[in-house]
């Protein structure tokens, strides 16, 4: 094994913890009775604030590998595979977010309805890839610095400018693309601010490329994680109000009434450097192959807590409805079975894809027959019937 390729185990580490987090914090905050969400409860607040590092989490761990594959090819520009491979991706992940919000029922009669349009974490995914891939195409020619620089002012424009964009409804826009920038018509996640993690795990995985090789990496990345990290978290609120101070600037006492954006990257950074420093003890394969089997993981448990296609999940029966001694259990339960099946499907991947096209083959060929054979008697029958009114020759 290359050292190389055994820096990226804690990248998978990471992202397994961060799936099994989201499993559990949708389920939980999906069925939990409104009667137990006390603030002033240390357990609930504890988790609360535990659920609130997943999604920052994910996106910069999603920006972080993305990036590490993109750059580490010797080809550059459109001559990396790497760039067209991103490129499918990240439309795949657009297509499936769509499909996950499709339900049959509503095409049966003739209806999509809105919730299909609404933007979740895997849209804005996958649209991250294709603007890190857009940032890519137009710099890769430049100065090295360049890349990094633009993902890097990305994340600090879209953090900072947080409370002028978040007040706007984007009405001028068609609602399915207005959804991507607002949360007002229902919208989970949205691709600004969301974007800035993506970058800023990208940003990392520049730098963290230019040093891989470097014996005493580690050394120097896990301090400047911790100290970065501890630094958002507890100066950077009182960093913007200075700014306000001295400048009157109302940004910047809006940053600070509301400071979460800054305040998740320094727990996103603190969590890579746990894991980092744990690398050494995160090597179980099956712990490994869930960070590599998260889409896989995420589908399934769409699926079974929302009732993608079908609307029958579980949040349509249990919505706000569980007490903690069931939703806890419960929880545990769900993240076994989520992980379970989809790491099952990830063992018979291949076949199952095949046995799909197999099917979906027979079924083309056997409406192609079906067709012929509808417009045979239709000819047939139309030929008759022009021979009845003697406008045809027998």
């Amino acid at each position: 094994m290359n050292n190389s390729k055994s820096r990226l185990f804690f990248l998978d580490a990471i992202r397994a913890w961060a799936i099994l987090m989201m499993l559990q914090g949708h389920f939980i905050d999906g069925l939990l009775d409104n009667v137990f969400r006390d603030d002033s409860n240390m357990l609930f607040s504890t988790w609360k604030y535990f659920r609130g590092i997943t999604a920052p989490v994910f996106f910069t761990v999603s920006g972080f590998i993305f990036t590490y594959l993109l750059i580490r090819s010797k080809e550059t520009g459109w001559s990396n595979p790497r760039v067209k491979k991103g490129i499918k991706r990240g439309f795949e992940l657009l297509v499936i977010a769509y499909l996950l919000r499709m339900n049959i029922f509503g095409l049966f009669k003739g209806e999509i309805y809105d919730s299909f349009y609404l933007v979740d974490v895997l849209h804005c995914i996958g649209l991250s890839l294709l603007f890190i891939i857009g940032f890519y195409i137009l710099t890769f020619a430049k100065q090295k610095w360049i890349f990094p620089t633009i993902l890097m002012v990305t994340t600090l424009l879209l953090f900072v400018f947080e409370p002028v964009y978040k007040t706007s409804s984007f009405e001028f826009l068609p609602q399915a693309l207005a959804n991507y920038l607002t949360k007002a018509n229902g919208s989970v996640f949205t691709i600004i601010p969301w974007l800035g993690y993506a970058t800023i795990g990208s940003f990392m995985s520049v730098i963290f490329s230019k040093y891989q090789y470097s014996k005493n990496l580690y050394n120097y990345i896990v301090p400047a994680y911790i100290v970065t990290g501890l630094s958002l978290l507890f100066l950077s609120s009182d960093f913007f109000l200075a700014i306000y101070d001295a400048t009157g600037i109302a940004l910047f006492q809006a940053i600070f009434n509301n400071n979460y954006l800054f305040i998740r990257l320094g727990d996103v950074l603190i969590v890579f450097s746990i894991f980092i420093l744990l690398r050494k003890y995160l090597m179980n394969a099956t712990w490994l192959r869930i960070g590599q089997s998260t889409l896989s993981i995420y589908i399934i448990h769409f699926i079974i807590l929302y009732g993608s296609f079908t609307g029958l999940g579980l949040y349509r029966f249990f919505h706000h409805s569980l007490n903690p001694y069931a939703v806890v259990p419960g929880a545990i339960l769900f993240m076994i079975t989520s992980t379970y099946l989809a790491l099952k499907y990830e063992d018979h991947k291949a076949q199952i894809k095949f046995n799909v096209r197999s099917i979906l083959s027979t079924t083309r060929i056997y409406l192609e027959q079906f067709a012929i054979i509808v417009f045979e008697m239709l000819r047939s029958g139309t030929e008759k019937v022009l021979r009845l009114l003697g406008l045809t020759k027998n």
